[in-house]
């Protein structure tokens, strides 16, 4: 299980087997329920989570109830606040386990613990930030400019197998959209595809 962490580290890091075996003992494994949350909206975000198995999404829920889901992360993922997990503040999201979850996470502390003693390790989390950043840009470009039928196409490009595990009401909610606009759309791609 631990490899699969180093896997994902070693996408922009290598890591010898000294400072391996270090990083391996200050991260903690967490396994969460399906509802389970790992942080609700106006709590601190604790810890940066590493995701080994599940699905989760990130999701701000407005003064009326409604919910906006901004992001699902899917195994080999990293999910957080982390407006909150960096400034210690409440939490402008929840996250929650749409599935059984397992996760790796550390907290703030000890990620600045692990960068002072494994330096390249600082590298790593600034180049899942900014990987972070330029998808969140993106995402923001594309729902002020794109129709809803072009999102739910790039939509199906990122999650190419989210829609199997996810209900309806969280795709539309992703998109922007209602659930039955959503319906009517894919039944329009369809049509399409036979024509």
């Amino acid at each position: 299980m631990e490899e699969t962490i180093l896997q994902n580290i070693e996408k922009y890091v290598q890591l010898t087997t000294k400072e391996k075996d270090f990083l391996l003992t200050k991260i903690n494994y967490r396994k969460y329920l399906k509802g389970e949350y790992l942080v609700e909206q106006g709590d601190v975000c604790y810890y940066n989570n590493f995701i080994i198995s599940g699905c989760t999404k990130t999701f701000y829920t407005d003064k009326k109830g409604n919910e906006h889901i901004v992001l699902f992360s899917e195994a080999d993922w990293w999910c957080s606040d982390l407006g909150s997990f960096i400034s210690k503040s409440s939490a402008d999201y929840n996250i929650q386990c749409i599935e059984a979850t397992e996760v790796f996470q550390f907290n703030y502390v000890t990620r600045e613990a692990l960068c002072d003693k494994i330096p390249k390790l600082d590298r790593f989390f600034r180049k899942i930030l900014e990987k972070a950043l330029v998808t969140s840009q993106k995402r923001i470009v594309r729902n002020l400019s794109l129709s809803a039928k072009e999102r739910y196409l790039i939509f199906c490009k990122e999650y190419p197998n989210i829609e199997l595990r996810v209900s309806q009401y969280m795709v539309a909610s992703y998109l922007g959209i209602t659930k039955e606009f959503l319906s009517k759309l894919k039944k329009e791609l369809i049509y399409e595809k036979k024509e």
